[in-house]
């Protein structure tokens, strides 16, 4: 299973990734977990300058704006 957080103050942009983490598992078959992280300190530790932002098992792999779709498949099946 896959530990993935997403970083976000909670806006739209940040909910809407977050379902396509889901979507984007559920259509590979992964099961993931999915993290909210919404303390701006946090963010700031992770190093996302601009949200939202995505780490995969402890891994930044995405910062600022919505992911796009096959790069997000590709970061879950790695």
């Amino acid at each position: 299973m896959k530990h993935v957080k997403v970083y976000g103050p909670g806006c739209t942009r940040c909910e809407t990734t977050a379902q396509m983490v889901r979507d984007a598992a559920a259509r590979l078959g992964l099961e993931v977990e999915v993290e909210k992280v919404t303390d701006p300190k946090s963010i700031a530790m992770a190093g996302v300058m601009s949200t939202p932002g995505i780490a995969i098992d402890g891994k930044l792999v995405h910062a600022g704006g919505l992911p796009d779709e096959t790069r997000l498949d590709g970061w879950l099946r790695a």
